[in-house]
């Protein structure tokens, strides 16, 4: 169950910060909105409705929107990526003056890194959940899992070096648009508009790929009897509704109780908070594969040591990510965690009221 309980609360703190990141690449066309923390945070939170609403519609509705917003947000990403690397600047690669110091701060700089770009891959496990609804789902799955991973580490790589080599440090820290900044940088106003809404428009796709996990995810859940028996509903197009609406009500919760901190402090907030509810339960699947590994007749010894070493090699990594994290975000990790205890309780007397 706090595997199945963290991996939501992960899911809903992505729904709020891509919903943030969103409104963030509007700053460009609507400065006066973006800027003023309330309406920013109305806005994120109508976002997050208006793809609740488009998602309940129909999966075809969602999934032609996603395969548009895909082949729209690579462009700028790549085009940004590939320009700044050809203006390559090596001194802005220079560990800033703050992060520099001894070993220890060093080493909490380089886990707070690693627990933001964890991030950026969150959801890569996903594609096991549909598994019921896929062709040769044994295959399928791990082959699209490997080669999407590749293929998203590739173009994060190169965009985001693209990005540190266009734009000073000191600027990026403080950017609700890092991809504008270095396209204005690079290319000029024009093509920084053209790079915003590109980038605003990736933001959208992957709000809308989540919103449609964050129904089908509570579906499983329950179908396997870890949640209530609420989120089996479907609508008549056979769509699991109650589930994105509690989503939606809770992501809004969670923008609406932390909107004062301004865009780029909320969207990282909502980043290591997300990061942190998903490594909660790598950490327990990390040491699930001891199980699984573990002595039998058709299990050779040298694929089970593999698989221990990577299962050791993923707790210590959980570990050390959940440290970067921050006080703050465990704090209320740990309090988000322990808030699906009265929903656990709620499910035993279920199965006791069905068990008779």
């Amino acid at each position: 169950f706090l595997v199945a309980w963290g991996y939501w609360l992960s899911i809903l703190a992505t729904l709020a910060a891509l919903a943030v990141a969103f409104v963030g690449y509007l700053d460009p066309f609507f400065p006066r909105l973006v800027r003023d923390p309330a309406t920013s945070a109305l806005l994120a939170i109508a976002t997050v409705w208006i793809l609740i609403g488009v998602n309940a519609s129909g999966v075809k509705s969602a999934g032609r929107m996603q395969v548009a917003t895909t082949v729209i947000k690579i462009v700028p990403l790549l085009v940004v990526g590939i320009a700044g690397l050809a203006a390559f600047r090596a001194d802005r690669f220079a560990i800033p003056a703050e992060h520099r110091g001894d070993l220890g701060t060093l080493g909490h700089s380089v886990a707070s890194v690693m627990t933001l770009t964890l991030w950026a891959f969150l959801g890569l496990e996903s594609a096991t959940i549909p598994a019921s609804r896929v062709r040769e789902p044994e295959r399928t799955i791990p082959r699209a899992t490997v080669l999407g991973t590749l293929i998203a580490a590739g173009i994060y790589v190169v965009s985001t070096a693209g990005v540190m080599s266009a734009v000073p440090a000191e600027s990026l820290a403080s950017s609700t648009a890092p991809f504008a900044d270095a396209a204005r940088s690079l290319f000029g106003e024009p093509v920084a508009l053209l790079v915003a809404a590109g980038a605003a428009i990736s933001c959208f796709g992957a709000l809308n790929g989540w919103t449609l996990l964050v129904g089908q995810f509570p579906l499983a859940v329950a179908e396997d009897g870890l949640f209530p028996r609420l989120f089996r509903r479907l609508s008549r197009r056979l769509l699991p509704v109650p589930g994105m609406l509690f989503s939606g009500v809770l992501s809004t919760a969670l923008v609406a109780a932390n909107y004062t901190r301004g865009l780029v402090a909320l969207f990282t907030f909502f980043i290591l908070l997300a990061t942190l509810a998903t490594l909660i339960p790598y950490s327990f699947c990390s040491m699930a594969v001891f199980v699984l590994a573990g002595p039998g007749e058709r299990k050779k010894a040298a694929p089970r040591a593999g698989l221990a070493l990577v299962a050791a090699l993923a707790f210590v990594y959980s570990l050390v990510a959940i440290g970067g994290a921050g006080m703050e975000s465990v704090y209320w990790g740990f309090l988000l965690l322990l808030s699906g205890l009265p929903v656990y309780v709620w499910v035993q007397r279920q199965h006791a009221v069905e068990a008779g």
